[in-house]
């Protein structure tokens, strides 16, 4: 294997060759276009989906993989960790709320291991109560899937979630999973390992999600608006009459 070889290329083409199978194969394995060849030949970054296959299929450790770690393989308490994968401290050493707009979150499930990526993200610290002691961070909502609750456009901070067995259900997260980030009220299905996504707008059905492909999950405990719509007697109503509907709902889920 060539010394000009990054780590992480050496060690994917060496971890394929162990397990025995062809470019082409573990490419469909892990979901990558065509086959493995630019990745074993430095050309193209291993994303963010590649290392959530490698984590699924085998267990194998991503700091291993860039060079960080000796331990090839994942312990058992370790898998499915939902932790951010990287944080930014200030000047003072107080760690940084960045924030992902609409266009950044296209790019954030395949950055999430690469600290440069996080650089050019904007980055802010709010001095209240509400954000100590825990990792926070914006993401701009995109799309009407939580209308009327969020609109698109508007930004909700989450307290990162270290594990599944936190999730509090029919709470609003930020889930990121290995293609996309979304918004959306979760409820946990623990005896299937999975999550449902749900939408306050019911024109999108639900969504049920494999712990094995949550990136990370931030539980959103506030929102930022503007352009604030006058509260006028109509949009009064209809604010009354989706929490109503709202409360119905919670209230045939208990009968």
């Amino acid at each position: 294997m060539s010394s000009e070889l990054s780590m992480e290329a050496q060690r994917f083409k060496l971890l394929r060759e162990e397990l025995r199978y062809t470019q082409q194969a573990f490419a469909e394995l892990l979901g990558i276009p065509k086959t493995t060849a630019d990745i074993e030949r430095g050309k193209t970054k291993i994303a963010g989906f590649v290392l959530v296959a490698l984590i699924k299929h085998f267990q194998i450790n991503p700091l291993w993989l860039f060079g960080e770690s000796q331990e090839k393989y994942l312990k058992k308490s370790t898998l499915n960790s939902i932790l951010p994968k990287v944080i930014t401290l200030n000047s003072q050493n107080n760690e940084n709320i960045l924030l992902v707009n609409e266009k950044a979150a296209a790019g954030y499930p395949h950055n999430l291991q690469d600290p440069q990526w996080y650089e050019r993200l904007p980055a802010f610290d709010l001095p209240l109560p509400q954000f100590r002691n825990a990792s926070y961070r914006g993401f701009q909502v995109e799309g009407d899937s939580m209308l009327p609750n969020i609109k698109a456009g508007e930004w909700v901070i989450g307290r990162a979630m270290s594990s599944f067995e936190d999730i509090i259900n029919n709470r609003v997260y930020v889930v990121v999973l290995p293609d996309s980030v979304l918004v959306k009220k979760v409820q946990k299905l623990t005896e299937k390992n999975k999550i449902k996504l749900i939408s306050f707008n019911e024109g999108y059905l639900p969504v049920e999600i494999h712990f094995s492909e949550v990136q990370e999950l931030w539980l959103v405990n506030s929102k930022l608006s503007f352009g604030i719509d006058d509260m006028t007697e109509s949009s009064l109503l209809r604010e009354l009459k989706a929490s109503m509907k709202e409360l119905k709902s919670q209230l045939k889920k208990i009968n």
